[in-house]
């Protein structure tokens, strides 16, 4: 969990260098295998849209489609190839306003919407993700984001 979070900041600080991570690159391509439930290599408008919701992006279909003729799909089977797959959700990921996903990711640790990360919110979450993390390792976790010594991470504390 302590290198999920450092790495998320990781993946934040490289968006800002307009380059994907090979996590999110593998991500990329295992969503497109994922969603190409027939295997014929290509998506469909609603495999499409499945793996962008997947990888966190909720869409409207008449965002879907103008994002589609943005990019000039004009496969005569309605269908997307992995070239294509590929461009679209990179300059996705890289255009993700890296804010947005602090906020995202802090509130999903702070289950108690305190405001506050605490070592108590983090032993909750890895119990129940079946994470196997001691105590040290969750107060370590704490320490590398808290900037004012009161035992938790608040939202300012986790800026890029």
């Amino acid at each position: 969990m302590l290198f999920y979070f450092l790495g998320f900041i990781d993946n934040i600080r490289r968006r800002k260098r307009r380059e994907l991570t090979p996590e999110q690159k593998q991500e990329i391509c295992e969503a497109f295998d994922l969603f190409d439930t027939d295997k014929d290599n290509e998506l469909s408008y609603y495999e499409f849209k499945v793996a962008l919701r997947a990888l966190g992006f909720e869409m409207k279909k008449p965002d879907v489609l103008k994002m589609l003729q943005d990019y000039n799909i004009k496969d005569e089977s309605g269908k997307l190839r992995w070239e294509d797959f590929n461009e679209i959700v990179t300059d996705m990921l890289l255009e993700r306003d890296p804010t947005t996903d602090i906020i995202r990711a802090f509130k999903l640790f702070d289950d108690d919407d305190s405001g506050k990360i605490t070592y108590r919110n983090l032993k909750k979450i890895a119990r129940e993700i079946g994470e196997a993390l001691s105590d040290q390792e969750l107060r370590a976790m704490i320490e590398e984001f808290d900037k004012d010594g009161d035992g938790a991470s608040k939202i300012h504390d986790s800026s890029v």
